[in-house]
């Protein structure tokens, strides 16, 4: 796994999920994200619960397969497992890297904005939504909604705000020292935070409960938390 240093140095273009990325993203998202690989086995586990034969599992937004991967590593039953991505990198290093674990899963390079996937029996999205602009958020989410089986699962995983401005003050700054612990700076992080300004544009976990349940969806609520980071679970059918 190579060390992330992308914003080591000014950026001379706008960020990009290109293969410089690609080949860092492991480590990035592992050292950017609190307890990550923790929050994986949490819906790897869940999903082992409701997973039955010739269930259809995708993944929007999948980057380099992390998740698919660890769920196809345990699972035990024949399913169809989906990962869709934008970035042709992400796509090429996913494939790389289930090719190498022996797992049976496809990975498509499309924009989820206007793939056309049906019959989902189970949808996750993992710090996707966030990079959708709010004036079609909604709809997309809308749009997993009507692609999924009557019984389907929604996961999504998010950056959040708080509803207190003064918490959302406080509870960055934690992060960013949960960051410098991870071994960033301060210059990488004001970069990084520059960078995905006007880009990455979260909600709180109300907003997206509330998103969530106007698309259609019978329920929705928090299975993990820490800080701005949580994951939220929808389902169709109580």
């Amino acid at each position: 796994m190579e060390r992330d240093e992308i914003f080591s140095e000014p950026l001379k273009r706008q960020f990009v999920f290109d293969e410089k990325v690609a080949a860092v993203f492991d480590d990035m998202i592992e050292r950017s994200v609190p307890y990550y690989r923790q929050n994986i086995d949490l819906i790897v586990s869940l999903l082992l619960r409701r997973i039955e034969p010739g269930m259809k599992i995708v993944d929007l937004g999948c980057s380099t397969g992390a998740f698919l991967i660890e769920l196809a590593r345990r699972i035990e039953c024949d399913v169809s497992l989906v990962g869709i991505d934008n970035a042709p990198a992400m796509i090429e290093r996913a494939k790389r890297k289930a090719e190498a674990m022996e797992s049976d899963i496809e990975f498509v390079c499309a924009d989820i904005m206007e793939y056309e996937f049906c019959c989902a029996d189970i949808v996750v999205a993992s710090y996707t939504l966030q990079f959708i602009r709010p004036p079609v958020r909604a709809g997309m989410v809308k749009r997993i909604f009507s692609a999924m089986n009557e019984e389907a699962l929604f996961v999504c995983s998010e950056k959040v705000l708080m509803q207190s401005p003064a918490l959302n003050r406080d509870i960055i700054e934690i992060y960013y020292d949960y960051k410098k612990m991870q071994g960033y700076s301060d210059t990488e992080i004001a970069r990084k935070r520059e960078a995905l300004e006007n880009v990455l544009i979260p909600y709180t976990i109300e907003e997206n409960l509330s998103m969530f349940k106007d698309a259609g969806f019978c329920y929705a609520d928090t299975i993990f938390q820490w800080g701005n980071f949580a994951t939220m679970v929808a389902e169709k059918v109580p």
